[in-house]
């Protein structure tokens, strides 16, 4: 499937034309560009496969390695459920995501009299798939059935080094590849150098970035952004916010004010709300997700660093909890290395 994060809205303002020959004229314009993006697009599409394998090796070796490793004992029986928990708990599921899981897994052995290992293996298999396949769609831009009017509004959440600034630096690229045009807000006006960072981020990628001085109302920071991203006809909106602790209490209202000013140029905005979370930090990065949820109701979990992990199975533990997709992985440091999840 493309690696396809941007979409054009059918039947847009720029998309009319006056006469046939307009018409005519447009379509051939529009065929040289897909060919020009697909064939970017097909070697950008390549790598993120290369990378996101390597990044998942680890995990496929130790934690599913190990899984697959107690199957291969020749029975099912009580220590075989017990070592089954342990390495879930182990690889970050969570206890009660893991307890759900091994229920379920439980009630097909006696409603499908499975008996072998290799049968059971599949009756977890088929239930860890079905935890992510369960959660519903969230947001307008990547789930909704026709894209939102531009610009679109992707809202950039998290604590503070979970790899955030990064990670928008990626997802603007992949927009860009998609042949889209992005602008990024830098919203987070406290943290020392924030700004500048996201500033020769933008430079490498050429990508503008609206800013202002450090100690600026992040709030006016976003509301500037978007009335320039509208003037400009850019596609999406990309907004940088203060990594902040899910605890903070004034901070995290802080979100709902950004929120809110954005309301205020697009009532539909943000279109998406994206919390990064940083995929080492195990059951931690649940808690953030629940209270980051409350706030700003989250869309979406970029989840950072799986090449930096073994386990992973924090994905689980969102989904089934807080019916939250994942919608992208880091899998490296350079602006290409992100997969859809």
């Amino acid at each position: 499937m493309p690696f396809r994060l941007f979409r054009r809205r059918v039947g847009s303002p720029e998309a009319e034309v006056s006469s046939a020959a307009e018409a005519a004229e447009a379509a051939a314009v529009a065929q040289a560009a897909a060919e020009v993006e697909e064939s970017g697009a097909a070697e950008f599409e390549a790598h993120t496969a290369e990378r996101t394998a390597v990044a998942v090796e680890r995990t496929r070796r130790s934690w599913f390695g190990r899984v697959s490793g107690l199957f291969g004992r020749g029975k099912v029986d009580q220590a075989l459920w017990e070592e089954l928990e342990e390495a879930l708990v182990g690889s970050d599921v969570g206890l009660r995501t893991t307890e759900r899981l091994l229920d379920r897994v439980r009630e097909r052995v006696e409603q499908e009299r499975l008996r072998t290992p290799d049968e059971v293996r599949g009756a977890l298999r088929d239930e860890l798939i079905g935890v992510l396949a369960a959660v519903p769609a969230k947001g307008t831009l990547w789930a909704a059935a026709q894209p939102p009017v531009p610009p679109a509004v992707v809202l950039v959440v998290g604590v503070n080094g979970v790899g955030k600034t990064t990670s928008i630096a990626k997802l603007a690229n992949a927009f860009k590849q998609d042949g889209g045009k992005v602008i990024i807000a830098a919203g987070d006006t406290f943290r020392a150098a924030a700004i500048e960072q996201l500033q020769v981020w933008g430079e490498r990628l050429d990508i503008e970035v609206i800013a202002q001085r450090p100690g600026s109302d992040p709030a006016a920071v976003v509301y500037d952004a978007h009335a320039a991203a509208a003037a400009r006809h850019a596609d999406a909106l990309i907004v940088d916010t203060a990594g902040r602790l899910h605890t903070k209490v004034n901070l995290m209202e802080e979100l709902g004010k950004v929120r809110r000013i954005l309301q205020r140029r697009d009532p539909e905005a943000p279109h998406e709300v994206l919390l990064v979370i940083d995929a080492t930090t195990g059951q931690n990065g649940l808690s953030q997700a629940r209270e980051f949820a409350r706030t700003v109701d989250v869309t979406g979990i970029f989840l950072t660093k799986l090449d930096g992990t073994a386990k992973g199975g924090i994905a689980f533990a969102i989904a089934a909890e807080l019916g939250i997709p994942i919608r992208f992985i880091g899998v490296g440091e350079r602006p290409g290395d992100i997969a859809p999840f």
